[in-house]
Formats: C-alpha cells, structure tokens, sequence
C-alpha cells in the first residue's frame, strides 16, 4: 500500500473512525511502514510540456 496521506489523517478522510481503524488494520497488518520527509520528488522535476 502506498499513500501520500499520512495514516493518522485517514480518520478524519474516511469520515468513520471505526471504518478507518478496520481499513487501517487489514491494510497495515503485514506491511512495513516508511514515513519519508522532505518535499515531493514530483514537485522537484520540470513540468511535461503538453503542447
């Protein structure tokens, strides 16, 4: 599972904390988790030039 959103912030964008708490708990039950710093590497690279 990848998410720009931090785990934290998924209560309040899911709306239910115990739906939150279930989605969480299955998604995160055998994963690893990362928490990267620093901005986008997305932000850092040149526009695509769509003309």
């Amino acid at each position: 599972m990848i998410s720009q959103l931090p785990t934290d912030d998924w209560y309040g964008c899911v709306g239910d904390n115990t739906l939150a708490d279930a989605i969480l708990e299955r998604l995160m039950h055998n994963s690893h988790r990362l928490e990267m710093k620093g901005e986008s590497m997305r932000k850092r690279q040149a526009p695509v030039d769509t003309k």
